[in-house]
């Protein structure tokens, strides 16, 4: 469809987890760390700010003026570490409303932005950027309204809190849910919430269960899920297709491949992110009942 007002277009531009991780053995996944591009009918959403904003904004400088709005899980340096190097923010005329909740200790996501452009880490500060960056704090299970688009939020399992999301336009619907680790004897409710009947859910798997539950090197408490555990939400939640994400910088592109043969057998519509996947809900025609979703791949 090129009517670009009834598209739903979902674009990955870093999938890797903790750490970037470029190298001859992630080239085919990609090795920059979180950043999803979500175009929504006339709207930009961006849900992360890790080393894969940077490409996105190397793409977008073609497009100026921009206008967009980001949504950060929280502040741990695999999702923020690309936005001092976010190219369009240091641009006059371009926009940028900015969402998170508050950290633990109450740092507002502004605070926490412009604390890691300071002397000695960074060598320009936050307030160089010309850009208008407009900076919203969330609560927990507030929703936002963006036109026809509503982002709902919930609490995910992740030392020092993380927000999971959920983007739902014209009965549409895709949840963005990382940086969370599921409970032993139960599934997560926030989660299932936010991934209740979605047509694209993506959910850090960075983990096998043999890996998290590793009597040598166990991962419990570390903050992450399992692709195991990614096929009893997707089941629990009945979405249509599941997105395993967040990958472990050690999790080279043969052993990702062998994830996602196993992850299909039990969940047939599973697919592996990687920078340049590009997932497209199509609006269904007048004798379909549910949307359709089709892949492509694209050059990040």
């Amino acid at each position: 469809m090129s009517n670009t007002q009834n598209l739903f277009t979902i674009q990955f531009w870093g999938v890797r987890g903790s750490i970037a991780s470029p190298g001859p053995e992630t080239v085919r996944y990609g090795g920059n760390t979180p950043c999803v591009e979500m175009r929504v009918g006339s709207d930009r959403l961006i849900f992360d700010g890790g080393t894969g904003l940077r490409i996105l904004g190397q793409s977008l400088l073609s497009q100026m003026p921009v206008e967009a709005h980001m949504f950060f899980t929280h502040s741990h340096w695999d999702h923020i570490q690309g936005f001092p190097f976010f190219t369009p923010a240091f641009i006059k005329g371009n926009r940028f409303h900015i969402y998170g909740t508050p950290a633990p200790n109450g740092a507002t996501l502004q605070h926490r932005l412009h604390d890691q452009m300071l002397h000695p880490n960074f060598p320009v500060p936050l307030k160089i950027m010309a850009a208008e960056l407009r900076f919203n704090d969330l609560e927990f299970g507030e929703q936002v309204e963006i036109g026809e688009i509503t982002v709902e939020n919930s609490a995910l399992n992740h030392p020092g809190e993380a927000t999971g999301y959920r983007v739902n336009w014209r009965g549409y619907s895709a949840a963005y849910v990382t940086d969370t680790e599921h409970f032993p004897d139960k599934l997560d409710e926030n989660v299932l919430r936010l991934a209740h009947h979605a047509d694209v859910l993506i959910y850090d798997a960075t983990y096998t269960n043999e890996e998290y539950n590793s009597a040598a090197s166990s991962k419990v408490g570390w903050g992450h899920s399992t692709w195991q555990e990614a096929v009893k939400i997707a089941r629990a939640a009945k979405v249509k297709k599941l997105v395993i994400f967040h990958h472990d910088p050690l999790h080279n592109d043969d052993f990702l491949d062998r994830v996602g043969e196993l992850a299909v057998q039990q969940f047939p519509d599973t697919v592996m992110a990687r920078e340049g996947l590009s997932i497209q809900l199509i609006s269904p025609t007048a004798t379909s009942q549910v949307p359709l979703v089709e892949e492509a791949s694209a050059t990040a």
